[in-house]
């Protein structure tokens, strides 16, 4: 089967991916939220530390681990256990969490393709905040539309990735990455222009500790996870597809710098406008729905610049969710020994199904009594597993098996290779042995509530 796998046309093939698969709905959705909830400024240095502390190590250590095995998750972890392949559990939690995660992933990025026919129909430009709040409540409650949404996004990915990684994967990742990074610097060069920029960037780049805590260096190191896809087997399956000419030193760097920039500019796309408003940038999760659609209103060209913000948020979905798609689609063409197009269209049909709860979650229509009895409407509930459990003990054990199983010939030969700085790999040896095991758990504690290390500080 190694003979017969494709591999990306080059390394702007690769790169376009796995930038695409980062810069997903975690930094256009979740990072500037975090940012407005944990003070700013030194939440954003804290972030930027925690990326290449934690995040960078593993992101290359999955790469390798796909190379040099030439498997997808399962089989990578399979191929490099001298022992039995009892590890290989670790690349079943990579599948699990892009499983569960493109289940609710489809529904939230379905209601910014409804918000995109929203804004092109000019919808909330003249309704009040709480009507367009209203109007977000409306669409989330709506069982069917929300339903419509989730279907026909999954059906576009699916479609995508069936067509194979040089036709389908790198073809379209290059088109619309691509745009999404024009969009996002047109609406950047925009929101130049507003009142609230200064602001905006005071906000984001002064160190503010008013608002941070311990807990705040936690959610910053949890969002380094989200926002380089690490933990859910993505980068094993590229760095699978990778040629053994490229560095992969080099292009981790170059991903991780991109995920930076992006995380930053889309942070500027946003909180200049909040600032415009003089509203407070704690909006939370509903800052995207029911503040920007308000406030976009208010602005000159409301429609243009509406639709364009909507189409960027979709299109940072696609270029995420297609990599969700594929984890899972190449684990079962290697374990099942069946055809791209036919793992495709299953995995498409049973994420689609697992996601229908989810789509109904706010309308209750589908297990009415599921928050009642565990705490949350069925797509929070997901989403929390995923993120406090499945990601982290995955990337756990990622770092566990490279940094103390994998064999350290491999491990030193992938890492070098085509690097002018070899005496890095020592460096980061020890990082995945033991920074990143001990960030991890320390994560899952507190994300857990096992503990609340704020009581550290006396907060």
């Amino acid at each position: 089967m190694n003979q017969l796998r494709e591999h990306w046309t080059g390394r702007i093939g690769f790169l376009m991916a796995a930038i695409g698969s980062a810069i997903g709905l975690g930094i256009l959705w979740k990072f500037p939220y975090t940012v407005g909830e944990n003070g700013g400024g030194l939440f954003l240095l804290s972030y930027l530390i925690c990326l290449v502390v934690v995040g960078v190590p593993i992101f290359i250590a999955e790469l390798i681990l796909g190379r040099s095995s030439q498997r997808a998750a399962v089989g990578a972890y399979e191929h490099h256990d001298r022992k039995g392949g009892v590890w290989k559990v670790t690349g079943w939690f990579g599948v699990l969490a892009s499983f569960l995660i493109m289940s609710f992933y489809s529904v939230i990025a379905g209601w910014g393709m409804s918000y995109i026919l929203m804004s092109l129909n000019g919808f909330y430009q003249s309704l009040s905040g709480e009507e367009v709040a209203a109007a977000y409540g409306a669409l989330v409650s709506s069982g069917d539309i929300s339903l419509f949404w989730h279907f026909l996004f999954t059906l576009i990915t699916t479609a995508i990735v069936l067509s194979g990684v040089r036709k389908g994967i790198e073809k379209w990742a290059k088109i619309m990455t691509k745009i999404l990074l024009v969009l996002l610097v047109l609406l950047f060069c925009y929101t130049m222009t507003l009142d609230g920029f200064g602001r905006a960037v005071e906000f984001i780049f002064h160190p503010n500790a008013t608002n941070f805590k311990l807990s705040s260096l936690i959610e910053a190191l949890g969002l380094a996870f989200w926002t380089l896809s690490i933990g859910q087997g993505i980068m094993i399956s590229y760095g699978s597809y990778m040629k053994r000419t490229e560095s992969i030193l080099q292009m981790s760097g170059i991903v991780a710098f991109s995920v930076i920039v992006v995380a930053v500019l889309a942070a500027l796309v946003i909180f200049p406008v909040v600032f415009t408003f003089n509203l407070p940038p704690k909006a939370g999760p509903g800052l995207i729905f029911q503040t920007l659609p308000y406030l976009f209103a208010k602005l000159p060209g409301s429609l243009v610049l509406s639709t364009m913000f909507f189409t960027l948020f979709v299109f940072t979905a696609l270029t995420s969710a297609i990599p969700l798609i594929e984890v899972v689609a190449t684990n079962i063409m290697e374990l099942k020994n069946v055809s791209r197009k036919k793992a495709a269209l299953m995995v498409g049909a049973a994420t689609f199904t697992f996601g229908i709860p989810s789509a109904f979650a706010g309308s209750g229509m589908v297990f009415p009594d599921w928050p009642a009895i565990y705490g949350m409407n069925f797509l929070k509930t997901i989403d929390s597993l995923v993120s406090i459990w499945v990601i982290p003990v995955g990337g756990l054990l990622s770092a566990l098996f490279v940094g103390w199983v994998m064999d350290k010939k491999v491990l030193r030969e992938e890492f070098v290779f085509g690097t002018k700085i070899p005496a890095l790999y020592y460096p980061w040896r020890f990082f995945i042995k033991w920074i990143v095991p001990l960030t991890i758990v320390v994560i899952i504690i507190q994300k857990s509530g096992l503990y609340d290390f704020n009581r550290l500080m006396g907060a």
